[in-house]
This record gives structure tokens, sequence and C-alpha cells, in this order.
């Protein structure tokens, strides 16, 4: 098959198969007598597990891994184990980080009524202070409340 109707099967774009080439994650396919690509099955399943990997958030790197497995079945999955785990790990982070900047964003919107202009509005000010240097409220220290989780996740 050529390279659009291997992208149009794995539901992407012809510059990401390319990409994914040029970056060994998928096998170099056969050229034909006129220089085009030639590809087959196998790159179609190597292409939607790349596609599958990075659906899952993980890195180029850790999808070259999981491809030198593939190409390895031979070889003890604890390392596999070890990446899902980090991989588990850096989730959490971002769905941490994610929370705070839910909290950061409502304490802003907290300081703005409406039917006002946008001079008195308290987030364009919070903004415009923040932006010559100033401290403003959804960067603030969090004001240390009893049952106040730290992380900004609500009430203990």
């Amino acid at each position: 098959m050529r390279i659009g109707e291997l992208a149009q099967r794995g539901h992407c774009d012809v510059e990401t198969v390319r990409f994914y080439e040029r970056e060994g994650l998928l096998d170099a396919p056969a050229r034909e007598g006129n220089g085009y690509r030639n590809y087959t099955g196998v790159h179609l399943v190597q292409l939607n597990f790349i596609r599958h990997c990075r659906s899952l958030g993980m890195g180029l790197p850790d999808v070259r891994v999981l491809r030198g497995f593939q190409e390895h079945p031979e070889s003890a999955c604890d390392d596999i184990n070890q990446l899902i785990d980090q991989q588990i790990a850096r989730i959490h982070h971002q769905v941490e980080s994610l929370r705070l900047l839910e909290q950061q964003l409502h304490t802003l919107r907290e300081t703005c009524q409406a039917n006002r202009t946008a001079s008195d509005c308290g987030i364009m000010q919070n903004l415009q202070q923040a932006a010559a240097g100033g401290p403003c409220e959804c960067h603030a220290e969090p004001v240390d409340r009893p049952g106040a989780d730290p992380r900004g996740g609500g009430s203990a």
C-alpha cells in the first residue's frame, strides 16, 4: 500500500507517517522501482501501536523503548512495567498541576464581579499587576484554613 492509504487506515496524516519513519519508530518500507514506498500490513500494525502509545500520553523515547520490546519479545517485562509506572507518576503530577491551575483560575475569577468596566475589572487588574512584576491574587500563597487541603483539592 502507498503512504496515503497507510495514513488513512492508521487514522493520521501522511506527515505523521513520514515523521515516525524518520524517527525510526516505523520500519522503513521497501521501495518500488519508481521510488514509491510500499507499506504492508506490518507497517499498519506498527503505526497503530505507536499511535495507541501516543494516545496514552507516552513520549517518543518511551514509544521507542516499547517498540524495542516488540522487536525482542523474549525480553523480561520488568522495564515495561517500570516505564508504565513512570508514566502513571507523570500523569499524576500533571493532574495535580491542573488542580492547582484550576484553583488559581477560580481565585482569579473571584476578584471580579459582573457589570464592571474593564478598567475596574479585578481580573484585568491582577493580570496587569502581575505583568508589571507585582503580586497577583491567583499566585498568592494559600491561606491556611482549618480542614483545607494544602494541595488545593478542597477539604480534607
